[in-house]
């Protein structure tokens, strides 16, 4: 995937916390049409694929990581 965007290492490494500690957050993303959808889930996992990164929330939606614009939880703000 030659349009991927590697995210910063320290908003890689809050989204693994979010994970691993089963925190629910809310997250604003670019679909794939462009168009800004939210989604208020819990990341279940963090994965590389085809040369660009992604979460999976657990109702099944997977994020492009670099296609966040918004991501906090309870009242901290990440990105």
């Amino acid at each position: 995937m030659s349009d991927y965007t590697p995210i910063s290492c320290d908003l890689y490494d809050k989204l693994e916390s979010m994970a691993t500690l089963h925190r629910t957050g809310t997250m604003t993303y670019k679909g794939e049409s462009g168009d800004i959808q939210e989604a208020t889930d819990e990341i279940v996992d963090i994965y590389a694929k085809d040369g660009a990164d992604y979460c999976k929330l657990s109702q099944g939606t997977v994020i492009r990581l670099d296609q966040l614009t918004a991501v906090s939880v309870g009242d901290e703000k990440i990105l």
